[in-house]
């Protein structure tokens, strides 16, 4: 495979995962409608096996692997939902996985992580000083090193979101999809852009950090200082290498989403919808409530709910918290 997956490589992956990952349901979200001004659709993510997308890229990879690699063990680094993903690959495959997370991952991911009987190290650096560690350890172990956005296979599995969304609704005009590492929507950015040229594919980023929305301006990657926001899944400071050019060639938007605009797509989210999402995954809806991204009343728009692995504790303090309580912490 090159450092881009093809059409032929997120259908290939589909198949490969078929039978271990939900093809989780396409519902329309009628009572947030009037709100957003358009048809819209949510893929909700949060329901697949792990409760995130990250299994679909993790799996795919995984299960490629010839047994002698697989028998080595798997590490990477995460801010979560990849380490979830990634450790149940290895527990389906019977082998051992360390993850090295931040120190800010949220309880809940960790606890998750573990209970799929990783081994988590917290790191305190930032994302440059994690990876570095992952590859002194995979240096001097010999683990498989299975990156979250870089992987071209990591990318195709995660495209076969796309796929189940062309398939469940064919005449969907656009797709917003949540921007962090870039290995999401690299991937269903390709796999919508094969099947369906004409369609518009938007990445929502939060406003704190806009490392795609600022490199796209400037033509070429930049890296930003990193900045907290409420959505962790999305904290990336600089671009992902191979993901760059693929978005760049079919992502046609970039929205920037407001803090208090992420905390009020959680909010519709859970009031309307009745889903538990994560901040990384209410951005979509967040950036349509928002204001940041245009659309028509007869527009379908589909938005992808990445994931809801945050703690019960954790996002019923979120939710109580003010608009103006969260301005003020960003």
């Amino acid at each position: 495979m090159c450092d881009f997956p093809t059409i032929d490589d997120i259908e290939a992956a589909r198949h490969r995962i078929a039978p271990h990952i939900r093809h989780t349901p396409l519902l329309r979200a009628d009572r947030i409608e009037p709100s957003v001004g358009c048809e819209l659709f949510l893929k909700p993510e949060m329901l697949q096996v792990t409760g995130a997308f990250k299994i679909r890229g993790a799996l795919n990879t995984a299960l490629q692997l010839p047994p002698e690699r697989i028998a080595r063990g798997f590490i990477s680094s995460s801010s979560g939902n990849h380490a979830q993903g990634l450790s149940w690959a290895g527990r389906l495959l019977g082998t051992r996985v360390v993850l090295v997370l931040p120190t800010t991952t949220p309880a809940q991911k960790v606890a998750n992580t573990r209970a799929l009987g990783a081994e988590v190290i917290l790191y305190d650096g930032d994302t440059a000083a994690r990876w570095k560690e992952v590859y002194r350890i995979a240096e001097e172990t010999g683990y498989e090193t299975i990156h979250g956005f870089e992987d071209p296979r990591v990318m195709a599995g995660q495209g076969t979101i796309g796929c189940e969304i062309l398939e469940d609704l064919p005449d969907v005009d656009t797709v917003i999809v949540p921007l962090g590492g870039g290995g999401l929507i690299s991937g269903v950015a390709t796999a919508l852009k094969a099947l369906k040229p004409g369609i518009r594919v938007v990445g929502a980023e939060p406003a704190l950090t806009p490392k795609y929305h600022r490199s796209r301006s400037s033509g070429k990657r930049v890296s930003l200082p990193l900045r907290d926001t409420v959505a962790d899944g999305l904290r990336i400071s600089v671009p992902g290498q191979n993901p760059w050019p693929i978005i760049e060639r079919h992502v046609d938007e970039i929205a920037l989403v407001d803090e208090t605009d992420i905390v009020a797509g959680m909010r519709a989210l859970a009031r309307d919808a009745k889903l538990i999402a994560e901040p990384a995954a209410a951005i979509g809806v967040g950036a349509l409530l928002g204001g940041a991204i245009s659309v028509r009343p007869d527009e379908k728009v589909c938005t992808i709910l990445t994931g809801g692995n945050w703690g019960l504790e954790d996002l019923a303090a979120l939710y109580a918290r003010e608009p103006s309580a969260i301005e003020a912490a960003s």
